[in-house]
């Protein structure tokens, strides 16, 4: 009847749900999701040694931000769940938007106008072929 604790339930029933994909995330990066984006969206679906080269050769300020991650994202799966990163490529990207933060910017007649700096929070989930 009884088949243990609650809490031992629990954790035997996420251990089972648990995504085994190697992932990488950078929380609260000051750029604008959108700007990630359009970076995002050209490294998906690619092998791991070619998203890095086209990292590597972006003009893009979000290139160098994601490169890191997909860089901790090759060493997560290459130390914890030991895969060959011969055969990894970047399966799904999101580039979801964080906290805004407000400043204010004075102008003429003692007015001030609002300055809006977005962050972001950027992940990047990669998979075996």
């Amino acid at each position: 009847m009884a088949k243990g604790h609650r809490s031992q339930i629990k954790k035997e029933r996420n251990e089972t749900n648990k995504d085994k994909r190697p992932k990488a995330h950078a929380k609260y990066v000051r750029l604008s999701d959108t700007k990630a984006r359009i970076v995002l969206e050209q490294i998906k679906g690619k092998d791991v040694g070619t998203a890095l080269s086209i990292l590597m050769y972006s003009p893009r300020y979000a290139a160098d931000v994601i490169e890191k991650v997909l860089k901790s994202a090759i060493a997560n799966a290459e130390n914890n769940l030991g895969m060959d990163v011969n055969k990894l490529f970047v399966e799904e990207v999101i580039a979801n938007q964080g906290p805004t933060m407000k400043r204010i910017r004075p102008v003429s007649k003692g007015r001030a106008y609002r300055i809006l700096k977005k962050t972001s929070h950027i992940s990047i989930i990669l998979n075996e072929r």
